[in-house]
């Protein structure tokens, strides 16, 4: 039988329009110009609809100044729209950031109580959980600002607590721990000390896999962080030197020009894409060299490369990011240097009692102790007991799905309860809990925005007093917009980094 010749094969070719890889590619690219269509054209209408109706929408109020007086926060009288919005989105990260902590340790002590064979403790966790899911978030936070308004007031005494603490209707203040001048010289022997505990735990870890010891590579680095902070205390002076080549790098930022940060930041895009396709390509090659790439790993690869383009002409045309970044460089490394001149005595931290000062008729609570307002209180204790509640269940769910005869097993070589749990059960059920748990994280990231009923300046609150002010009710709603997305997607990185690290790997 001979060969099809070459006209043969021409004629037996499919058609453009009948080919399965020309549709998708020409479909894919047909819908993305729709859809940048589509918001192209939304976008014009929305600013002739402004327009038409003289209704003026820019960012000129984040630079102009306002009348804003905050209840709380980094400065409670803000000389600009962006230094007010700013102290909006500090409040919302430290109600945050606190609330996952307290609500994650919380949720995982109730959760291990409701399965606990003790009938009293699964009992009351139980009732803790059916209570705090059924009962709406915002009820519960007017009940704490209730609760909280009706303490006694504040006083010149001792407090309860020999002084050390206070609550009253202004809230409740207790001792502040603050990073003092000599912290970011101890901080550097830390870092020493964490790249030491790297090479610990690979050598435990390597004695471990050969002789099948346990030689907890975990505990032993964690030890030599902790040893490495405790001998900071006492030595961390000697790093004071680092404040000459700090100063010359802030001196160097000053005299790049604009075009420095550009060519190094399209360098990156670049090579992260080239990186990201060479080894996508390695991949996908068999044994003997050969490549299998299929019409989506085709787009993957083109889309890379597109997404690295557009970063350079975004870099070359904007060059405001390029201008801000050497400003910001420089003036961060300036603090660095100031931070490391310091006196060699300096300690790197510090602590101070609350306490109550009296300038006019009424005494309130001075700036030395670490203070919750009422309305910091009551929007913290309602988010963290009520995710504790969603948290604990998704601990018991988890556990609960670890399959019975892993316990029995590990059971059979004489391993007790706290062991099963610890080293079997809990990081199977890890990877089972992560994901619910990191949507309660987002969902406490935006329920804190029930704060506004409280009066407690966060974010939404201080948005709301900008644009009734100054009538940028779009601006601020697109400011609303890119924090939350950034706060939201920031926290789905590190839970789904957790989740990659978590998941078992097939053999």
């Amino acid at each position: 039988m001979t060969a099809p010749t070459t006209q043969e094969r021409v004629s037996h070719r499919v058609p453009l329009w009948r080919d399965v890889v020309v549709l998708k590619w020409v479909t894919q690219v047909v819908l993305l110009a729709v859809v940048l269509s589509a918001m192209w054209f939304l976008a014009t209408q929305a600013g002739d609809n402004l327009r038409a109706r003289n209704i003026v929408s820019t960012f000129d109020f984040l630079e102009r100044p306002i009348d804003i007086q905050l209840s709380e926060g980094i400065d409670t009288k803000p000389d600009t729209g962006a230094r007010a919005l700013w102290t909006g989105m500090v409040n919302t990260l430290r109600m945050s950031i606190a609330g996952i902590l307290f609500a994650t340790l919380l949720g995982i002590v109730v959760g291990l109580a409701r399965l606990s064979d003790n009938w009293l403790i699964s009992r009351l966790a139980s009732t803790w959980i059916e209570t705090l899911r059924n009962i709406p978030l915002l009820v519960q936070i007017a009940f704490y600002f209730s609760v909280l308004t009706t303490l006694p007031r504040v006083g010149l005494g001792t407090g309860p607590i020999n002084g050390w603490f206070h609550i009253s209707n202004k809230g409740i203040s207790m001792p502040r721990v603050f990073i003092a001048d000599g912290f970011y010289q101890w901080l550097t022997v830390v870092g020493v000390g964490a790249v030491a505990a790297h090479y610990v735990r690979r050598h435990r870890q390597r004695i471990q896999d050969e002789t099948g010891a346990m030689t907890s590579p975990i505990l032993w680095g964690m030890g030599t962080v902790a040893l490495f902070g405790v001998i900071g205390i006492f030595v961390h002076p000697v790093f004071s030197w680092l404040g000459v080549p700090l100063g010359a790098i802030a001196d160097l930022l000053d005299s790049l020009p604009v075009i420095a940060p550009q060519i190094l930041f399209s360098v990156i895009a670049l090579g992260a894409a080239a990186r990201w396709i060479t080894r996508f390509l390695s991949a996908h090659r068999s044994a003997r060299g050969h490549l299998s790439i299929s019409d989506d790993d085709w787009f993957r690869i083109a889309f890379a490369t597109l997404a690295a383009l557009a970063v350079v002409v975004m870099l070359v045309r904007w060059t405001g990011f390029s201008s801000w970044t050497l400003n910001s460089g420089r003036d961060l490394f300036e603090v660095l240097e100031n931070k490391f001149d310091v006196d060699g005595a300096a300690r790197p931290f510090d602590a101070m009692r609350p306490d109550i000062i009296q300038k006019g008729k009424f005494p309130n609570y001075g700036k030395s102790g670490l203070t919750m307002s009422i309305g910091f209180a009551a929007v913290f204790f309602g988010v963290v007991f009520y995710t504790s509640a969603f948290i604990g269940e998704n601990v018991r769910g988890g556990i609960l799905a670890v399959p019975k005869g892993q316990s029995e097993a590990a059971m059979a070589v004489g391993l007790g309860r706290g062991q099963i749990l610890r080293h079997v059960v809990l990081p199977q059920a890890v990877r089972i809990i992560l994901p619910p748990t990191g949507n309660q994280y987002l969902n406490l990231l935006k329920n804190t925005s029930l704060a506004v009923a409280v009066g407690y300046s966060e974010i939404v609150q201080v948005g709301q007093t900008t644009f009734n002010q100054t009538g940028m009710t779009l601006p601020v709603v697109v400011i609303w917009m890119l924090f939350y997305l950034s706060c939201s997607l920031s926290i789905s990185v590190v839970v789904n980094w957790f989740n990659v690290r978590m998941k078992l790997v097939e053999r």
